[in-house]
């Protein structure tokens, strides 16, 4: 089976990474949804590593980073609720003030955040329908294989009430209404929270906890997350290094600013950022794209175009010619992991991070 390359410090950079504190690791990685990867047998055999088929590890001279990611850990073990005075609690949030079970049982999720802290607080197996994403799997690779036999109840753009209706839910949470999906129909069904998508992560994470009625132990997550990442960026020694965020679409390239989740996952290690992607995100001029540059790039793909035109770009001159690039410094993330938010997306790419930082390419 093949795996894939690894990761050395060179000779001539020996005393350079030294200097940082990092030391050469040995690395695997997998293009999620961006490259070959074939999952058999993922609903009958969940969290079995032989039902994967691992192809490519190198995309126009970048590591894809992520091929050996354990997943079965991903989710938290479950966590007790909340104290309450009864079976029922009121919730505020974005589209009003519902009553919602103390313990929920049969949950609704619309949208990956919500799925991802399902996961975080321990309750995803609590989880009788989701919303799907588009791509060979219904939901995130990340978040493990068992929320892949998770019922769809529809793409997150359109979830389908009626199929909602269907699994009886006792809680509705999710980031906005959306299509036939509007917060009306939802509260018919059962009680409803929606949370802003445009929240700051955490905050996004601590309302879904709230609703979940998992509010303390949303808080004992997030400690733990940030322990963690302090933890990470010192092993490595993360502010040593400055790394670029790319990410391509269909037709277009851009940096990745401090106002997005993979940013500010970066900062919570203590990582450097170039100084042209110090403020908020902004397009990358493609024959000259020094706004790319870094001590390494990190780059994602938006879907099968954004990796079509993204290694177009990867091998045209002006990028060859970038100093992350010659010096084999570059790597792919996951998309749907980095493109993201959520608790358990960000302790996953502390993992991506530890493994990176200080590594490079060898073909």
């Amino acid at each position: 089976m093949p795996v894939s390359p690894a990761v050395h410090t060179p000779a001539a950079r020996t005393s350079r990474i030294a200097a940082r504190g990092g030391r050469a690791r040995r690395w695997t990685a997998v293009a999620l949804g961006c490259c070959a990867l074939v999952v058999s047998a993922c609903a009958s055999h969940p969290d079995d590593s032989a039902s994967i088929i691992r192809t490519t590890t190198n995309i126009a001279g970048a590591g894809v980073v992520g091929i050996e990611r354990d997943t079965t850990q991903a989710c938290a073990l479950p966590t007790a609720p909340d104290p309450a005075e009864g079976p029922a609690r009121t919730v505020r949030h974005e589209s009003g003030e519902s009553r919602v079970p103390a313990d929920p049982q049969r949950i609704v999720v619309l949208g990956t955040s919500a799925l991802d802290a399902t996961c975080a607080v321990g309750l995803w197996e609590r989880v009788v329908g989701a919303t799907t994403v588009a791509g060979p799997t219904p939901q995130p690779g990340y978040l493990g294989y068992g929320v892949l036999e998770i019922p769809g109840v529809g793409p997150a753009a359109d979830p389908d009430p009626a199929l909602i209706a269907q699994l009886d839910p006792d809680l509705i949470i999710g980031e906005a209404p959306a299509g036939r999906a509007g917060y009306e129909a939802l509260s018919e069904i059962a009680p409803t929270v929606m949370v802003g998508a445009g929240r700051d992560w955490r905050d996004q994470f601590t309302a879904f906890a709230g609703a979940l009625g998992r509010a303390g132990a949303g808080v004992t997550a997030l400690r733990a997350y940030d322990t963690e990442a302090a933890e990470t960026g010192h092993t490595i020694n993360a502010p040593l290094s400055q790394a670029s965020i790319v990410r391509f679409t269909a037709d277009g390239t851009d940096f990745l600013g401090s106002e997005t989740f993979a940013a500010q996952v970066l900062a919570d290690t203590g990582a450097g950022r170039p100084t042209a992607q110090r403020e908020t995100s902004g397009p990358v001029d493609e024959s000259d794209p020094v706004a790319a540059e870094g001590d390494l790039i990190y780059v994602m793909f938006a879907g099968p175009e954004g990796q079509e035109h993204g290694e177009s770009v990867m091998r045209s001159e002006p990028w060859e010619k970038l100093g992350a690039v010659t010096d084999n410094r570059m790597f792919v993330l996951d998309d749907a992991l980095w493109h993201t938010t959520g608790l358990t997306s960000a302790r996953t790419a502390l993992g991506d991070i530890r493994d990176t930082l200080n590594a490079y390419v060898m073909d």
